[in-house]
């Protein structure tokens, strides 16, 4: 580009880059909040401007996010749950979905599928144990969904057991086994559903019984706080469900693909479940992609009739290719390899800052780059969040364990990236220390 006198060329090269723009930044930051408050969300508006969060994302690249203005750049160490685990706006992931669109569409979830049928073919060659069914769904919560019915289905029985303080999405079934403040606001709970304390045993063996169709957990429940189960926890769990002719339905949408350090968390306690669900990370950050994977033999309750469960959107054809690729990348040694390394450097980190802040932080709860900030009471979550965003970090504490903020990196980053992490994470923890003290 020409050179402009008196230090006008990176204006001139951010105008060039605004008229390229269709999407990014075509309103102004106030306008775009007041929109989204007038026809999104009031209170989701008026929440993120009382606190000091009024950020907009604008361009968005690897692991980083700015806002509409360009001014607030943001390290992303949410991800959404994982949704981002190889990044915002992966090249890899963004060329496969430009390819798809020459060829393919939605597709018709009536009819067969060369393209849903290869991607659920490399999920059995992927997944663990028996499993060699996949049936997709848009999201998590429908997966779970289908998860559930199909364990009644297949067993005749109606108890689903799951963990108190767990998340397993916003729909009907998903919801009512989910913690009781998401469903409390929409009247009584549905039938047929019980919760237990996460890694209690001796608490499942009571609850489990003639009636239980399945039991359903995350693998690390984040919303309760990233809480790490015993190593022989899913193998007590497994041996309860078989005693008692009962499912194990294990969701991996925040711990698969990799986040671990293994392809799927569950690898991590060498059990097999029954049924595994998939969600967040499987899209790409790209395409809305989730699935339900089963053992072969649970498909009989789709023999007598297999229209008896559809999704229009559930694998749709163009999004096929984008799984693949991720599936490809996420499984490749070297890609496991270095979010273990990473996850060593983490480690380490954490051991250094726990001894800078002994008043506050307690420890990293973390199964690879499943990673959780344990502070020392309920204010420090919330404190650390807010505290995270002023030092370029996006951090979200657990919803159901305030104490715990959410480190969810991509798994794509590099050494001297985690290095950067850790000095805002430094700084952030200083912030709350200081906001506690006075």
């Amino acid at each position: 580009m020409q050179r402009v006198p008196g230090g006008c060329e990176r204006r001139q090269e951010e105008s060039v880059r605004a008229e390229e723009k269709r999407y990014v930044g075509r309103h102004d930051k106030e306008a775009a909040i007041d929109l989204f408050g007038r026809h999104v969300s009031s209170a989701k508006a008026a929440f993120f401007r009382s606190v000091g969060l009024d950020f907009v994302p604008g361009e968005r690249e690897g692991p980083v996010l700015y806002d509409v203005t360009g001014e607030k750049k943001l390290i992303n160490c949410h991800c959404n749950g994982g949704v981002f685990n190889l990044g915002h706006r992966n090249p890899e992931i963004v060329k496969t979905l430009v390819q798809s669109l020459q060829e393919l569409d939605i597709g018709n979830h009536h009819l067969l599928s060369e393209q849903r049928a290869a991607l659920a073919g490399k999920l059995a060659e992927l997944a663990p144990g028996e499993i060699a069914v996949t049936v997709f769904a848009v999201g998590g919560g429908e997966a779970v969904d289908l998860a559930i019915k199909v364990a009644r289905g297949y067993t005749g029985r109606r108890k689903i057991i799951s963990a108190q303080g767990g998340y397993h999405g916003h729909t009907g079934l998903a919801l009512a086994a989910g913690d009781e403040k998401y469903r409390a606001p929409f009247g009584p709970p549905a039938p047929g559903f019980e919760q237990v304390p996460f890694n209690d045993v001796e608490a499942l063996k009571r609850s489990v019984d003639d009636d239980t169709a399945a039991v359903l957990f995350e693998t690390v429940p984040a919303t309760a706080g990233m809480p790490i189960p015993d190593g022989g926890f899913y193998l007590r769990v497994k041996e309860i469900c078989s005693e008692r002719g009962a499912l194990l339905i294990v969701d991996e949408i925040q711990t698969g693909l990799g986040r671990t350090g293994r392809m799927w968390g569950i690898e991590h306690f060498g059990v097999a479940p029954d049924i595994m669900v998939l969600g967040k990370g499987l899209s790409g950050g790209i395409y809305p992609m989730a699935a339900t994977c089963l053992r072969r033999d649970l498909e009989a309750v789709f023999h007598a009739d297999p229209f008896i469960h559809i999704s229009t959107f559930g694998g749709a054809e163009v999004g096929c290719p984008v799984a693949m690729k991720v599936l490809e990348i996420s499984s490749d040694p070297s890609f496991l390899n270095n979010v273990k390394a990473t996850a060593v450097f983490f480690a380490e980190g954490f051991e250094d800052l726990k001894k800078k802040h002994p008043e506050i932080l307690v420890g990293l709860r973390q199964l690879g780059l499943m990673m959780g900030i344990e502070m020392v009471n309920e204010q420090c979550g919330p404190l650390f969040s807010k505290a995270a965003y002023d030092n370029g970090l996006l951090s979200v504490y657990a919803n159901n364990n305030k104490r715990v903020a959410q480190l969810l990196p991509p798994l794509t980053i590099d050494r001297g990236l985690a290095g950067e992490i850790l000095e805002r994470a430094d700084r952030a923890l200083a912030d709350v220390k200081r906001i506690l003290g006075a």
